[in-house]
């Protein structure tokens, strides 16, 4: 009974949160642009988003271990994809723009809130919107905005590292920011529950995230790469190998590192059993 008196409290905390977002987005931020300038803006802007992530967070009850140190300056930050709730966990630590799939535009509420705070929005497959986004990208970076991406182009269960597109990174590359990965792995009962993928519904997953006593993550910002005379497609494999180095120091071995063991050490248990199943003479 207490479990679901406070899963309804918390499902009433997040409601008004959202109401709360969407009066800041309606209302609060075009006055900001319209009183102030372009800089002052942002920056008010900027601490009304983080405040409103942090809200949310302390909602869901978020519990992160942060590691390493945030950018100094402008840059683009590359983390690993497990969970809507990266944003979250990231986005209180420090104002950013984050870049997302397009499909996220049309949700309700949370596309709408995601296009006013900023939110930059990915067509993938377009060529010609990748070009468009690229250079929105730049023009962000040159405004000394961070910008947060997510190269994998999807989510995973956090125990992999899926290939990188190395289109991502050009904006980086082309207004020479720093460029740092960010590690990412949600711990104890949350490292079942908090990756969202395959058919996963929103609202549903939501409950499921609203319905646990705490949400365990590890965030660890690694420090910047070097991206002096290197190309996009080397940048992108260097930071895929730093994050997914520091992402398997705390899983049990998986079928990646079992991959790399030679052949003879895989085959050794089927031997032993097929030599115990042998007849006796």
């Amino acid at each position: 009974m207490k479990s679901k008196i406070r899963l309804y409290y918390k499902l009433l905390q997040i409601v008004i949160l959202f109401i709360h977002g969407l009066i800041l987005a309606a209302g609060v931020f075009p006055a900001l642009s319209f009183l102030y300038s372009a800089r002052d803006a942002k920056i008010k802007k900027d601490a009304i988003k983080t405040r409103w992530l942090q809200r949310f967070g302390a909602i869901v009850n978020l519990h992160v271990i942060k590691d390493g140190e945030l950018p100094e300056r402008r840059a683009m930050l590359i983390s690993n994809h497990i969970s809507w709730l990266d944003i979250i966990v990231i986005g209180q630590y420090l104002p950013a723009y984050f870049v997302a799939k397009s499909d996220i535009s049309s949700w309700p509420v949370i596309g709408y809130l995601a296009r006013q705070g900023g939110t930059v929005f990915i067509r993938r497959g377009d060529k010609q919107h990748i070009r468009a986004t690229a250079e929105k990208m730049a023009w962000l970076l040159k405004q000394n905005g961070n910008i947060v991406a997510f190269p994998e182009g999807t989510t995973t269960k956090g125990d992999e590292v899926l290939h990188f597109h190395s289109s991502l990174f050009q904006p980086a590359l082309l207004t020479k920011s720093a460029i740092q990965p960010i590690v990412l792995q949600y711990r104890g009962a949350a490292k079942e529950t908090a990756p969202f993928v395959g058919d996963d519904a929103f609202v549903t997953h939501l409950i499921k995230i609203l319905a646990m006593d705490k949400i365990e993550v590890r965030l660890n910002f690694l420090p910047a790469i070097n991206s002096a005379g290197k190309s996009r497609h080397a940048i992108s494999v260097e930071t895929r190998d730093m994050i997914w180095k520091k992402l398997s120091e705390n899983l049990p071995m998986d079928k990646a590192e079992l991959s790399s063991l030679p052949a003879q050490t895989l085959l050794m248990p089927l031997a032993i059993s097929q030599l115990h199943a042998r007849p006796r003479l």
